[in-house]
Order: C-alpha cells, then structure tokens, then sequence
C-alpha cells in the first residue's frame, strides 16, 4: 500500500491503520466546546497574569480578547478536527496525538519569535507563548479525557 520508504516512518509514528474504536462525533463536539471555553479562560487568566506582572504590556494589541479569541478558538478547532483522524489511524493515538500537539505548538511559537525579532515586547511575547501551551494543554486533555478511544475495531 505504501511505498518501502515510507513504511519505517509509519512505524516510528505509530501510524498503523489498526485503529482503537474512535469517540464517537458527540464526545469530540462536547470536547472541542469545553476545550475552546477553556482555552479562551486560560487565555484571560494568562493575559490578566501578564499584565499585573508585566505592567508596561498594558493595551497590548494581542492581549486584547477580539485579537485572541479568533485565532485560539482556528486553532482548537482544527486540533479537535485531527483528534478523530488520528484515532482512525493509530492503535496509540494518544501517543501520536500528544507528539503532534508538541511539534504543533512549537511550530506556533514562530509566529511569536517573527513579532519578537521585529520589535514587540519580549515580555508580551512571553505571555502570548505561554498562552500556547496552556491552550495546547487544554485541547489536549479535553480530547482524551472527554473523547476516548475505546477497544479495537472489530475486524470484518
């Protein structure tokens, strides 16, 4: 089905099409709510921690909710998207899942190093990595605790 190089790499990311029977569409929805309010709370709360302790980050234009909320509420939308796909393709999708939400969240980091290296604050550029985790956290454990996976398919 795969050509011979590719097969090593399916291995190394436990991608074997031997999936666990996935959660069902109602579980991902009710997580994919709970980890956007979530992630926006965290968010809230990261934003009010970093302008009591960073006070000159006060009126930052990516700490305001309009700014954040769009591109927290993308961004969990199209993790809660991969968490069925993942489920569909791996008989350990949670050990897939969680390596790819770490190379994700590093990927989103680039974004925060671009605005960084052309001027903005670093101490504001701090809080906005540390809101990536935090909504990285919650989406991930939203998923796997809200939406399991159970058992294997049976085969037919």
């Amino acid at each position: 089905m795969f050509p011979d190089y590719v097969r090593p790499w399916l291995r190394r990311f436990r991608v074997d099409f031997n999936p666990k029977t996935p959660p069902p569409t109602s579980l991902v929805v009710v997580a994919t709510i709970v980890a956007i309010i979530g992630s926006l709370a965290a968010d809230a709360m990261l934003v009010r921690i970093g302008v009591a302790v960073f006070p000159k980050t006060r009126g930052y234009s990516h700490f305001r909710f309009s700014d954040y909320s769009k591109l927290t509420v993308i961004g969990v939308i199209i993790a809660c998207v991969g968490w069925p796909i993942v489920t569909r393709i791996s008989s350990q999708p949670k050990w897939l899942f969680f390596r790819a939400a770490i190379l994700v969240t590093l990927g989103l980091f680039i974004p925060d190093l671009a605005i960084w290296y052309l001027g903005q604050s670093a101490t504001a550029v701090f809080v906005l990595v540390w809101m990536h985790i935090a909504i990285a956290i919650v989406t991930y454990l939203s998923l796997i605790l809200l939406a399991p996976v159970h058992g294997r398919h049976a085969r037919r």
